[in-house]
């Protein structure tokens, strides 16, 4: 399975396909990606390349002035960024997600009040960020009512592309009720209760600029809550979330586990054959390819348009395997390549440590498997997460 496999439609006025806009920009983001992650700067020469070709708005339906790129194509459109950058690719999932969601809820359920969002996406190109390591299902920070709407203290953290974001789609508890409810609302970035704080030094996936975001005093009105729903508690649109935005997410980690290989393979070729390099390349590539067909599965079940609690489970099962295989990839890439691999400057020991990122989005191996587990059993799954 080439790096080019299936993206192809979704073209330009001029006829450009997402593939032709994502292939121009890929040598520029390999030649930075280095310096991105030993210096732990934002990729945000990446993200003007990806607003000039027209990325931004990839996912918005072409009726409100996008691309209007499928599923399958954005998760190509991504694991395709991923073999030059896993950073920029990474963070640019968050965005991505946040556009398809609102756009398959448009497509599938009609829903009028998602296309003023859309149409600015697609014509002013604004970013929009994720606060998800921040607002999974338990929700986090408070909402105080006030007349007229809501005071917002929360620290968010996780907002990958944090400095190049115009809307964070976030969340705050309001606790005075019972039970707790979370208020779903956009938050302007340029607002003077925003703050962005510089925490993002880690193991991997340095660019992405993942930092913490203060709000302190924001004042959300009643007419800007777009959603209230009980805290710790499966929404339906956590449903259609869980769905659309995982297959998007890990099409990351599945491009960093192949251009890892494909580095391997390059190296290897210049040794001798022998039993034991063989056999790794034979591990490797079973190990990518399980990865592969995961991650297929998870796509399927996205394009089956039935958000459910069966689709987060399917969704979420191919999201453990991916992140399993994806890593074994590595691993058996870096040893295939031998005490070369060690040498940054051949790039593995970046990628090596950018795909241990698949451990740490929901649901997690122990919650995926409480989750799966319980569906098997007949069991409840509303609160399992």
């Amino acid at each position: 399975m080439t790096m080019a496999t299936r993206i192809s439609s979704a073209g330009t006025e001029a006829g450009g396909t997402i593939a032709d806009s994502v292939a121009g920009l890929l040598p520029d983001f390999a030649s930075r990606a280095a310096e991105c992650d030993d210096s732990d700067r934002f990729v945000a020469e990446n993200y003007k390349a990806l607003k000039e070709a027209g990325l931004i708005e990839a996912a918005v339906p072409a009726e409100l002035g996008g691309r209007g790129a499928e599923l399958g194509e954005l998760c190509d459109m991504l694991r395709m960024i991923a073999h030059s950058c896993g950073s920029t690719a990474l963070a640019f999932s968050m965005h991505t997600h946040q556009v398809a969601i609102p756009a398959w809820r448009w497509r599938h359920q009609k829903l009028a009040a998602v296309e003023p969002l859309l149409k600015r996406v697609a014509a002013e190109r604004i970013i929009l960020l994720s606060s998800g390591g921040s607002d999974w299902i338990g929700g986090s920070g408070s909402a105080t009512k006030v007349e007229g709407g809501y005071r917002i203290k929360a620290r968010k953290v996780f907002t990958s592309g944090a400095q190049a974001g115009d809307l964070l789609m976030t969340g705050a508890i309001l606790e005075d009720e019972t039970p707790a409810k979370v208020l779903h609302f956009a938050v302007p970035m340029k607002s003077t209760e925003v703050t962005i704080v510089e925490t993002w030094r880690t193991l991997g996936m340095r660019g992405t600029g993942s930092n913490d975001v203060v709000i302190d005093g924001l004042f959300i009105p009643d007419a800007g809550v777009a959603l209230a729903r009980n805290a710790g508690e499966w929404h339906p649109l956590f449903q259609i979330i869980a769905t659309i935005a995982f297959p998007l997410i890990y099409s990351v980690y599945l491009g960093v586990a192949e251009s890892a290989r494909d580095i391997a393979l390059g190296m290897a070729a210049k040794k001798s054959p022998n039993p034991h390099l063989v056999d790794l390349a034979g591990r490797m590539e079973t190990s990518l390819r399980a990865a592969q067909l995961a991650h297929r599965h998870m796509i399927d079940t996205a394009n089956s348009n039935a958000p459910s609690a069966t689709s987060v489970n399917e969704v979420m099962i191919g999201r453990t395997l991916v992140a399993d295989h994806a890593i074994k990839t590595v691993e058996l890439a870096l040893e295939l390549a031998g005490g070369a691999g060690f040498y940054r400057s051949n790039g593995l020991e970046r990628r090596f440590r950018d795909v241990q990122g698949a451990r740490f989005h929901p649901l997690q191996h122990g919650p995926q498997a409480a989750y799966t587990g319980s569906m098997a059993l007949g069991l409840p799954v509303d609160r399992v997460f």
